[in-house]
């Protein structure tokens, strides 16, 4: 597990040569706000994240790798791809999602729809929500078909000192209680190269990030049919 995480950062690190990335740490609460609950929660989450536009749509994704018991516990990541060759703010969207965690995979799920993408005229807020056919590989006849509609936002303000981002996520998935899933993940940070006298190389934020979510999280009893709002105390760097 570890020799793969490293390989992706390193195939990522060659990657940024040609595009904009960020590198995220984040120290998670989940233990001390729930207690016993996710006594198996590890404690830190680093991610690479990417978001590359260009002349035919956009390429995005971002790898996690969670720590715990000073050894990796699970990687995750999501890849996608929008296409769009022509005027109107509407893409065609394609995506990846899969990972790996001690005693099982993830199932990889393959997505494909639209999205609807705004921004600002300085770039300075953007939005985008996407409709989404969802196939699960690996379940059983019955659950690998889904929808999942997705909403993404980024909102910089007070001169760019502010940051706040994220992203939300409804899933119909028959396996679950009651057949939706939800998940969401803003964020906010304060980008230090904003203050005055210091330096616009020093690319370093310091923020928090709160995981929200409705049938997601599995506890230690099992039951997942339970809402959690989980924060952490972060640190990025934009390259």
């Amino acid at each position: 597990m570890k020799k793969l995480f490293l390989t992706l950062v390193f195939a990522v690190a060659s990657f940024s040569l040609f595009a904009k990335l960020n590198v995220q740490m984040h120290y998670d609460f989940g233990n001390v706000a729930y207690g016993n609950q996710l006594s198996n929660r590890p404690h830190l989450t680093a991610t690479i994240e990417n978001f590359t536009p260009d002349r035919f749509g956009s390429t995005y994704f971002f790898i996690d790798g969670n720590f715990g018991g000073n050894t990796m516990k699970s990687a995750y990541a999501e890849f996608s791809r929008e296409f769009c060759f022509w005027k109107a703010p509407v893409a065609i969207h394609i995506e990846y999602n899969g990972g790996l965690q001690e005693g099982f995979g993830y199932d990889d799920a393959y997505l494909a729809g639209i999205a609807y993408n705004w921004a600002s005229a300085d770039f300075s807020k953007t939005f985008s929500v996407q409709a989404l056919y969802r196939y699960v590989a690996r379940q059983e006849k019955g659950y690998k078909h889904n929808w999942q509609v997705t909403a993404v936002w980024g909102i910089n303000f007070a001169k760019g000192l502010c940051t706040f981002s994220g992203y939300a996520d409804l899933n119909f998935d028959k396996k679950l209680n009651g057949y939706l899933m939800f998940t969401s993940e803003p964020q906010f940070w304060f980008n230090l190269n904003a203050l005055k006298k210091v330096n616009d190389n020093m690319r370093l934020s310091i923020g928090t990030e709160v995981e929200l979510s409705q049938n997601f999280i599995w506890p230690t009893d099992g039951l997942n049919n339970r809402f959690y709002a989980i924060p952490t105390l972060a640190a990025k760097w934009t390259f």
